[in-house]
């Protein structure tokens, strides 16, 4: 029994939640700040493989990988989450139509406009007027994804 297990009976606790989701999303921010993703300039001439093509994303990405990948070695060592009873992971494993549609939208958009979620939000602090655009613009994306998938499950 490993010493970073918590007993099965573990119980949520919804300051504990609060608290740890403010702690990662602003680790999370301050890394998008810090390593350049929240600057489209910088992740496009990323994605632009040409004469000003920047590489240096590629380090990030690679820690990125590297620090999820002992994350969820860490966290699979315990019985159940820190603030959470029981962990709640995916169960659907195909790649549906959805699922293709999005991935390709969502880089479709990266690609274009060099903003992702993480780093637009970061950006309406850092560049206001470009950022405060396509944050507008995705959510505007997500609310017509919302009102379209219940008007298919809904029956007139």
């Amino acid at each position: 029994m490993s010493t970073l297990q918590t007993s099965p009976g573990a119980t949520a606790s919804p300051v504990g939640q609060t608290l740890a989701a403010l702690l990662c999303g602003t680790l999370f921010g301050s890394g998008l700040v810090i390593s350049g993703m929240s600057n489209p300039h910088k992740v496009l001439n990323f994605l632009a493989l040409g004469p000003h093509w920047d590489p240096s994303l590629l380090v990030v990405m690679g820690a990125a990988t590297l620090t999820t990948f002992i994350g969820f070695r860490l966290s699979w060592m315990r019985q159940s989450p820190m603030f959470e009873e029981k962990f709640h992971l995916p169960t659907r494993r195909d790649i549906d139509r959805p699922l293709i549609i999005g991935a390709l939208l969502f880089g479709l958009g990266w690609g274009i406009a060099g903003y992702c979620p993480g780093p637009a939000l970061t950006a309406v602090l850092i560049i206001p007027a470009e950022g405060l655009w396509f944050v507008g613009a995705m959510l505007c994306g997500m609310l017509t994804h919302r009102l379209l998938a219940r008007m298919r499950r809904t029956p007139d």
